[in-house]
């Protein structure tokens, strides 16, 4: 058994229960734990050219790993109190769901000091950047393209809220959290702000939440 001051986990094990003292983790957390080697390694030593976002919690960065599979590797911060808490929230959302419309958490590293979590690498960047942005972007969008991306972000949340339980509300949603395919099919991320319903609770009352 291996311990951090944040949580307890089984040393060998794929697939683990983590535990903390400062938030309750309810069940398993259905994902890989990575080691910190591996992710440097898969990421150059997170080498600045691989950097492909940065935010108030941390850096994200692409990287490959040596099945060959691309990934986006999200860095918090060593310095953010608040990001660890943003950090545990993320993990306990997205860890036992998915849906074509929400991005797929692959794992996590705890080790030390840091804290990283590991999605998919998608090709299009996020709708900020890609349809909002400074003009980088080659690709066009077409109303068709317009619609289907705004259906796929409504049916993503109508899943969080409805299908998944407990449901969840994500709570910062905007355009930079949402993360285009190859295919232009949008994905909702950062899920650090999101809230878990409690059963059979029919709504939920929260301060006003998101992030610029």
């Amino acid at each position: 058994m291996g311990c951090s001051p944040f949580f307890c986990y089984k040393s060998g094990a794929t697939r683990q229960q983590i535990s903390t003292h400062t938030e309750d983790l309810p069940g398993d957390i259905n994902t890989i734990r990575y080691t910190y080697r591996e992710l440097a390694r898969a990421t150059e030593n997170f080498n600045p050219s691989n950097k492909i976002g940065e935010g108030g919690f941390g850096s994200v960065y692409k990287g490959r790993l040596r099945n060959g599979k691309l990934i986006a590797v999200k860095v918090l911060s060593v310095e953010s109190r608040q990001g660890l808490k943003e950090f545990l929230n993320e993990l306990m959302s997205i860890s036992n769901i998915s849906h074509g419309n929400l991005v797929s958490l692959y794992g996590y590293c705890v080790e030390g000091n840091q804290r990283i979590l590991v999605y998919n690498y998608l090709e299009n960047n996020s709708l900020a950047q890609t349809l909002l942005g400074s003009g980088r972007s080659n690709i066009q969008f077409n109303w068709r393209s317009r619609v289907n991306i705004c259906l796929g972000i409504a049916r993503g949340l109508a899943y969080l809220h409805d299908d998944v339980n407990p449901h969840i509300v994500h709570r910062d949603i905007k355009a930079s959290n949402i993360l285009l395919d190859k295919d232009l099919t949008p994905k909702i991320s950062d899920f650090g702000l999101a809230k878990l319903l409690p059963p059979n609770a029919s709504h939920i009352s929260t301060r006003v939440a998101g992030t610029l």
